[in-house]
């Protein structure tokens, strides 16, 4: 089993600017309407575009080694949320998307069949949508004047 591990960094620049390094690359989340205080899109649009980014790489992958001429994708993402829980509104309802829907339209000489068979096995293989759909562990751990504090 090979595994790779995957690390970002992410620091405030600024009050109204987020700055996270991603490889070699400065990923900036600013306001915006949904998330007055930043400029530019928000941190739920860019789970969007990474999922619409996922699905076109392993889609071009599944499709090569399935023989289909992949001659483009477009990806299209829709998700729903309230902001009733992140501007603490609410309480009892969650604060992340209650559904997400996915068109994929891929331009290709290939019968509905095969692209079906196509799209089934990119939904299996794309990491984003793994961790949309199934959950994942995750560990927060607050440093504060060089002291670690388990949040858990």
């Amino acid at each position: 089993m090979s595994t790779k591990i995957v690390n970002v960094l992410g620091y405030a620049k600024g009050n109204n600017q987020f700055v996270v390094k991603a490889q070699n690359f400065d990923v900036r989340i600013s306001k915006n309407d949904q998330f007055p205080e930043l400029e530019g899109p928000s941190p739920i649009e860019y789970i969007l575009a990474g999922y619409a980014g996922c699905i076109n790489a392993v889609g071009k992958l599944v499709a090569k080694e399935q023989g289909i001429t992949l001659k483009s994708i477009q990806v299209e993402i829709t998700g729903t949320l309230s902001l009733d829980k992140y501007q603490g509104k609410i309480s009892n309802e969650r604060a992340g998307f209650s559904s997400i829907e996915v068109i994929v339209k891929p331009t290709a000489d290939a019968t509905l069949e095969e692209l079906k068979e196509w799209l089934i096995e990119l939904e299996k293989r794309c990491p984003v949508h793994d961790n949309l759909i199934n959950k994942t562990p995750v560990h927060v751990t607050l440093f504060k004047e060089f002291q670690a504090i388990d949040a858990a």
